[in-house]
């Protein structure tokens, strides 16, 4: 075991980890950053363009990545890139993060490790991801204005996509399993009241359609097996998200979707464990809050370490 002991080991290189990072350092806490991928950014570094970032409006997802991560390279950050199996606390509050090349020790943990979209399976969505399919209206909705979108899904994401999109949009369709909507009754009605929006119900996406950028969708029905195809611009997929926090199940509270049960604060119930981004609960998950809750952290990290 590495005898090294940090005051805080951050678990994740996202927007919020990555914005953790910079505070902790410049606070002067001994800080490392464990991160599984090649490329800073976590789920950011994989969108064409961002456009709802104050500032910096059009910056491409990789470039925001990587200016975050500069920032902290800056400030003498130190990094491992690591694939963290579990964390262990002893029973002296030391917090033990086990992964395949070696363990770590640190007084404080920060859980960043993002969530990522859940996919729909579809033929042609891996090859056309990024290329007209979003997974998040109110990033890439803007890029699709007077054009013709359709969004998957039925529950209140995928309504409040759809509400954003039929705002600015010329059409959209919206495709669902069911023949009603799952979403709350107050989205359901401000949807119905659009005129452009298209309803698809009963229909599930088999296959989305397209050489260099998306063209079309092709919709089963999923009670007569009938076929249908629809010419779109682009396709938002609202079918849920999964946080990444497998790892930590027994080790901190999660809801009954797995996320870990922290406020702004970040904390969860295991002292000297906290959690800032995507993976915690909260209504909204953009950049923007992930880097919020970075910040947040790391002064309640700050002030455990002060009572220790």
């Amino acid at each position: 075991m590495d005898e090294k002991i940090y005051d805080l080991i951050i678990v994740g290189a996202g927007p919020a980890g990555l914005t953790a990072a910079i505070y902790a350092l410049r606070a002067g806490l001994h800080t490392l950053l464990l991160e599984k991928n090649f490329v800073s950014g976590g789920q950011t570094a994989s969108t064409y363009e961002v456009d709802n970032y104050p500032g910096l409006p059009g910056i491409s997802g990789a470039e925001f990545g990587q200016k975050i991560r500069s920032h902290a390279d800056q400030l003498g950050l130190v990094s491992e890139r690591v694939n963290v199996k579990e964390i262990h606390v002893e029973e002296d509050g030391t917090k033990v993060i086990r992964t395949r090349k070696k363990d770590f020790q640190a007084r404080t943990v920060l859980l960043a490790v993002g969530a990522r979209h859940r996919l729909l399976g579809a033929k042609g969505e891996e090859r056309l991801s990024g290329m007209g399919i979003s997974y998040c209206a109110t990033c890439d909705g803007a890029f699709y204005k007077d054009q013709t979108v359709a969004v998957v899904g039925g529950g209140n994401v995928a309504v409040e996509d759809a509400i954003f999109l039929a705002k600015i949009c010329k059409m959209v369709y919206v495709v669902h399993r069911r023949d009603q909507l799952r979403a709350d009754d107050i989205l359901q009605k401000r949807l119905f009241q659009f005129p452009n929006v298209v309803f698809c119900w009963n229909q599930v996406c088999e296959e989305i359609q397209g050489e260099e950028q998306v063209e079309a969708i092709l919709l089963k029905n999923v009670k007569d097996g009938s076929s249908q195809r629809v010419k779109v611009d682009g396709v938002f997929v609202a079918v849920g998200i999964h946080p990444n926090s497998e790892p930590y199940q027994g080790l901190v509270n999660m809801d009954e979707g797995g996320y870990i049960v922290a406020g702004e604060d970040g904390k969860t119930n295991m002292p000297g464990i906290f959690a800032a981004g995507d993976v915690r609960t909260k209504k909204l998950r953009q950049i923007i809050t992930a880097a919020s809750d970075g910040a947040n952290a790391v002064s309640s990290v700050q002030d455990y370490l002060s009572r220790l």
